[in-house]
C-alpha cells in the first residue's frame, strides 16, 4: 500500500512540474525567454532559457510516462 501512495505522489508532483514548465513557455516562441528581453540575453542568453525549458519538458514527460507504466504494471498484481 505504501508503494502505491509513493508512486501516486511522484506522479502528481511530476505532473504539476510539467504543467508549470509548459505554462511558462509561449507557443509563439516568446514565453519566459522573451520576457527578459535584452537583459536576459546579456545575462544568460535567450537561447539557453528556451533550451532549458525544452529539455525540462522532455525530461518530465519521459519520467511521467515511465512512472505511469510502472504504476500500471504494479496495479495488475
Amino acid at each position: 500500500m505504501g508503494m502505491y501512495v509513493l508512486l501516486a505522489v511522484f506522479l502528481i508532483v511530476i505532473s504539476l512540474l510539467l504543467l508549470a514548465v509548459i505554462m511558462i513557455q509561449n507557443p509563439k516562441g516568446g514565453g519566459l525567454s522573451q520576457t527578459f528581453g535584452d537583459q536576459g540575453s546579456q545575462m544568460f542568453g535567450v537561447q539557453r532559457t528556451s533550451d532549458f525549458l525544452e529539455k525540462a519538458t522532455w525530461t518530465l514527460s519521459f519520467l511521467l510516462f515511465i512512472l505511469i507504466l510502472i504504476f500500471n504494471y504494479l496495479l495488475k498484481f
